[in-house]
């Protein structure tokens, strides 16, 4: 597994109306993409949530690089390009998933924590504990789904959970999910990857 994400901050008076029509539009292009295993049209609003910003950040679990590699060379990415800019691209590589207690609902909010790997921590232990808090997120009342990964150039750690009601129960940046595309959901690898 793979994990991906990156960004669009948009202005405060922004119409995020603009974003809703857009992933309406285009959002099922990824449905039956080769390689996927799932994206997350996901945005947060000023002011709703905790939100500081206006922001759509779609976030991905890839099945393989292949499919990856397809989207952002093969001309699919071109499109988020031309409408929003070009973004730098967050990749992290997979530790942990999980399916929820909640697997078959359709999510509303997704959460994001992105924390630092700390200097002088025991690298194993402190990846044990990543997987431990994917496997605790997936089993509260609510979660669709949780993974773990980790950026090893930054040394950063992400979790993502989706979620099927607006009170997530977990910490860090809060989400609404205008869609999901999950074309290999159910050929992401189950646990600990790692």
């Amino acid at each position: 597994m793979h994990a991906m994400q990156y960004e669009f901050t948009l202005p405060a008076d922004y119409d995020m109306g603009v974003v809703r029509s857009r992933v309406a539009r285009v959002g099922h292009l990824l449905d039956d993409w080769d390689g996927l295993g799932i994206k997350t049209y996901v945005m947060r609003e000023r002011g709703v949530n905790g939100s500081p910003v206006n922001q759509y950040g779609p976030f991905y679990l890839w099945d393989t690089l292949e499919g990856m590699n397809r989207f952002l060379w093969g001309g699919a990415f071109q499109g988020p390009v031309d409408d929003f800019g070009r973004p730098a691209i967050r990749q992290w590589t997979g530790l942990a998933f999980e399916e929820g207690t909640a697997a078959a609902s359709a999510p509303a909010f997704a959460v994001r924590r992105r924390r630092p790997v700390p200097e002088g921590v025991e690298l194993a232990s402190f990846m044990a504990d990543a997987v431990a808090e994917t496997g605790r997120l997936a089993a509260q009342d609510g979660a669709v789904l949780a993974a773990a990964a980790v950026d090893t150039r930054a040394w950063e750690l992400v979790h993502f959970s989706l979620w099927e009601q607006d009170t997530p129960k977990a910490d860090g940046d809060v989400f609404e999910v205008l869609h999901l595309s999950a074309p290999g959901r159910n050929r992401l690898a189950r646990g600990r990857q790692c």
